[in-house]
């Protein structure tokens, strides 16, 4: 009994640190607020098309983000 009682507490413990450690990664990425760059292949597979006279993908999954 105290075995099951010691490993639930591990695995629950266990489960608590990664969902902090997931949501301290995403809170630290979302507020560094680096420009994302992309490749024009990378426009065009999301659906863009790449704008090279003003560096910029048009459409797509990354519509407005910078071409690198």
């Amino acid at each position: 009994m105290r075995i099951r009682r010691s490993l639930a507490a591990v695995a629950a413990t266990a489960a608590l640190a990664g969902l902090g450690l997931s949501g301290a990664a995403t809170a630290t990425a979302a507020t560094h607020g680096a420009p994302s760059y992309v490749t024009p292949s990378e426009c065009k597979q999301g659906g863009g098309t790449a704008d090279l006279t003003a560096n910029v993908c048009k459409g797509g999954t990354h519509d407005g983000e910078q071409i690198d």
